[in-house]
C-alpha cells in the first residue's frame, strides 16, 4: 500500500497535471488565433486602406481637373497638387505591403498608369483657360487613365478583402476548434478530478472521519469501539494505535472503578465514624453525603436541598464559601449554634470548606459543624473564675493600696529613704495589678455581653484628635513623629467615646513602645459604604509572620526580650470593644518594617446594638 504522502502526491499531482495540460493547450490555441488575427491586420487591412486612399485621392484630382477646365485654375491647381501627394503616399504604402499573388503586378500597373496620368495633368495645367485642346486632353487621355487606375486599385482592394474574409473564416474555424478541444479537456479534467477526489476521500477523508467519530464516542465514555484497519499507511497505523489507546483506557477505567469503589466504601465508613456533624453538598445545594450526627441533629440527609431546611445560616455560609472559593468559618462566640442532643445542651461552630478542582473552581462544599461544647463550657468556667477572682482581689488590693498611700504620706510615722523607695515600687506594682484586674473584668463583661455601651454620634475626626492629643508629649519625648491623616469630610460614627478611647490608647501605647526613636506613627482615616476605617501605622519592629494571627488572643504576647512586658490583654480588649460596636479589626505587619492595626466603625446612620453584642 502507498504511504499517505504518496496518495496526496498522486491526488494533487494529477490535478496539477490537468491544470498544466489545460494551460498549455489554452496558450497554444490563443497563440494560433492571435496569429490569424495578426495576418488579417498586417497583410490585408493596410492594403485595403491604401487602395481606398488612392481611389479617394484620384477622385479629388479629377475634381481639380474639372475646375481647371471650367476656368477655376487656382482652386483646381490646389486640389490637384494636394491630392497628388496623398495618392503618392498611399501608393508608397501599398508598394511596401504586397502580400498576395498578382498584387505586385497590379501595383506596378497603377504606378505606370499614374505616371502617364500625372504627365497629362501637367499638360492640362500648362494650357491657357478655355483652351479647346485641353478638353480633348482630359476626355481622351486623362479620363480613361483615371478609370483604369481606379479599376486597378479596386481590384487590389477586392483581392485583399477576399483574403481578409478567408482569414476571418480560418480564425473562426480555429476558435471553434480550440473551443471544442478546451471543452473536451475541461470535461476530461473534471472527470479525472472527480476520480482523484474520490480516491482522496476513500484513502484519507473517510479514515479520518472514522477516527473523529470514534474520538467523539470515546469522549462520551464508549471505550468498547474498535476502528477497522484496512490499510498499512500512516492512517492505518494511527487506527491501530487508537485501538490500543482505547484498550488501555478500558483497562485503566476498570482499575479506576475498582479503586474508586474501594475508596468510596472506605470513605463512607470513615465518614460515618466521624463524631462531628459533616456533610458534603454539591454545587447546586443538595446534600450528597452526611454523617449520622449531621442527619440526626441538623436534618442534613442525602438528596436533601439546603434551601428546604429551616436553617438559613447553613444556606448563607454554603453560598458564601461557594462564591468566595475559600473557607468560611464562624469566629465570634455568638456565632455558635445551640442544639439539644438527647436532652443535653450542645454548641456547634459552623464552617464551610469549598472543594476546588485543578482550575481552582468550586465543585462543592464540605459543611463541618464541630461540637465545641466542652470548649464553650471551659470558656464560661474561665470567665466566671476570672470574674470571681478579680472581684475578690479588688477589695484587699484596694486596702493594700490605701495602706501604702498612708505610709508614703508618713501619716503613721517617718520613713527612711530605703523604706520610701520600696513602698514606691510596691505602689507601682499595686497600680499595675489594679489595671490588670480592671482589664480582666472589662474583658469578662464584653465576652459575656454584660458590658453596656453609651452610644452617640461623634465626628470621626474629632474622635481621633481627642484620642491622639494626650500622647503627643510622650511621643515628642521619645523623638517620634505622630501625625494624623484624616479629611474634614469624614462622616459621624455612632460609638461610645470612652470605650473607643481605650482602643486608641492601647494601639498608640503599643506603637510608642515598639517604635525606636526617629520613627513615625500615623493615624489615618477614610470612609466608604461599610463605615469609617481607622488605622494606626508605625515604623517599628513589626510582628513576625508566625505570631501575626494570634496577637488578638487573650494573654498572648509576642516573644521579645528587649521589649517591656505587658499582660497580653490590651489588643484582646480592643477587639472586643470594636466588635461590640459591630465593627471589625485586623492587623498587617512586615517584620522589621512596621505594623498597621486597622479597625472599622459603622456610620452614624446605620443601626447599632445598644448592648455589648448585637
Amino acid at each position: 500500500m502507498f504511504k499517505i504522502r504518496y496518495k496526496f502526491a498522486l491526488g494533487y499531482g494529477g490535478l496539477l497535471a490537468i491544470i498544466l495540460i489545460l494551460g498549455t493547450q489554452s496558450v497554444r490555441d490563443l497563440g494560433r488565433l492571435g496569429s490569424s488575427i495578426d495576418v488579417i491586420l498586417r497583410e490585408n487591412y493596410r492594403s485595403v486602406i491604401a487602395c481606398q486612399d488612392m481611389k479617394e485621392a484620384l477622385e479629388r484630382i479629377d475634381s481639380g481637373l474639372l475646375f481647371l477646365l471650367l476656368g477655376e485654375r487656382g482652386r483646381g491647381s490646389d486640389l490637384v497638387q494636394t491630392y497628388e501627394g496623398v495618392f503618392a503616399k498611399a501608393l508608397e504604402t501599398e508598394i511596401h505591403n504586397i502580400t498576395l499573388p498578382g498584387e505586385r503586378e497590379g501595383v506596378e500597373r497603377i504606378k505606370s498608369l499614374f505616371a502617364a496620368f500625372k504627365a497629362g495633368v501637367d499638360d492640362l495645367r500648362n494650357r491657357p483657360p478655355n483652351d479647346r485642346q485641353g478638353r480633348v486632353v482630359y476626355f481622351e487621355r486623362l479620363h480613361p487613365l483615371f478609370l483604369q487606375i481606379k479599376e486597378t486599385a479596386q481590384d487590389i482592394l477586392d483581392s485583399n478583402q477576399r483574403n481578409m474574409s478567408e482569414a476571418n473564416d480560418r480564425a473562426r474555424r480555429s476558435a471553434a476548434s480550440a473551443k471544442g478541444q478546451m471543452m473536451i479537456l475541461v470535461i476530461g479534467g473534471l472527470g479525472l478530478s472527480a476520480v482523484f477526489l474520490a480516491l482522496t476521500h476513500y484513502w484519507i477523508l473517510r479514515p479520518i472521519r472514522r477516527l473523529t467519530q470514534s474520538a467523539e464516542e470515546i469522549k462520551k465514555g464508549h471505550l468498547e469501539l474498535l476502528i477497522p484497519t484496512r490499510s498499512r499507511d500512516e492512517i492505518g497505523r494511527l487506527s491501530e494505535t487508537f485501538n490500543e489507546m482505547a484498550a488501555a483506557l478500558r483497562e485503566n477505567r476498570r482499575l479506576d472503578e475498582k479503586k474508586l469503589t474501594r475508596i468510596q466504601k472506605a470513605a463512607e465508613r470513615t465518614f460515618q465514624s466521624l463524631p462531628d456533624a459533616v456533610a458534603i453538598v454539591g454545587p447546586e445545594g443538595t446534600v450528597e453525603i452526611a454523617t449520622e450526627t449531621a442527619r440526626l441533629v441538623f436534618g442534613l440527609k442525602p438528596e436533601q436541598p439546603l434551601r428546604e431546611l429551616p436553617l438559613q445560616w447553613i444556606n448563607e455560609v454554603f453560598h458564601e464559601a461557594l462564591d468566595l472559593g475559600r473557607s468560611v468559618a464562624a469566629k465570634g462566640k455568638t456565632d455558635l449554634i445551640q442544639r439539644f442532643v438527647n436532652g443535653e445542651e450542645h454548641y456547634f461552630r459552623p464552617e464551610a470548606i469549598p472543594i476546588l478542582d485543578h482550575e481552582r473552581h468550586p465543585t462543592g462544599v464540605v459543611l463541618v459543624l464541630r461540637d465545641v461544647t466542652r470548649d464553650h463550657e471551659q470558656d464560661e468556667l474561665k470567665r466566671g473564675l476570672i470574674s470571681t477572682v478579680s472581684h475578690q482581689l479588688l477589695t484587699p488590693l484596694t486596702s493594700l493600696r490605701m495602706a501604702i498611700h498612708l505610709l508614703l504620706d508618713e501619716k503613721v510615722g517617718l520613713l527612711a529613704p530605703r523604706q520610701a523607695e520600696l513602698l514606691m515600687v510596691a505602689r507601682e506594682d499595686c497600680d499595675r495589678l489594679d489595671r490588670i484586674l480592671n482589664n480582666l473584668l472589662d474583658l469578662s463583661r464584653f465576652e459575656s455581653g454584660r458590658a453596656r455601651l453609651e452610644l452617640r454620634s461623634v465626628p470621626a475626626k474629632t474622635l481621633i484628635e481627642e484620642a491622639v492629643e494626650p500622647f503627643r508629649t510622650a511621643f515628642k519625648d521619645k523623638g517620634l513623629d505622630l501625625g494624623i491623616e484624616a479629611g474634614d469630610d469624614l462622616p459621624d460614627v455612632r460609638v461610645d467615646p470612652s470605650r473607643l478611647q481605650h482602643v486608641f490608647s492601647n494601639l498608640l501605647s503599643n506603637a510608642l513602645r515598639y517604635t525606636d526613636s526617629g520613627g513615625k506613627v500615623t493615624v489615618r482615616a477614610s470612609a466608604d459604604e461599610e463605615g469609617v476605617h481607622i488605622s494606626v501605622a508605625d515604623t517599628g519592629k513589626g510582628i513576625p509572620p508566625e505570631h501575626l494571627s494570634r496577637i488578638f488572643d487573650e494573654f498572648f504576647r509576642v516573644p521579645d526580650e528587649g521589649a517591656p512586658k505587658g499582660t497580653g490583654l490590651g489588643l484582646a480588649i480592643a477587639k472586643e470593644i470594636v466588635e461590640a460596636h459591630q465593627g471589625s479589626i485586623r492587623a498587617e505587619s512586615r517584620f522589621g518594617e512596621g505594623s498597621t492595626i486597622t479597625f472599622t466603625l459603622p456610620r452614624a446612620g446605620r443601626p447599632t446594638a445598644e448592648a455589648g453584642r448585637p
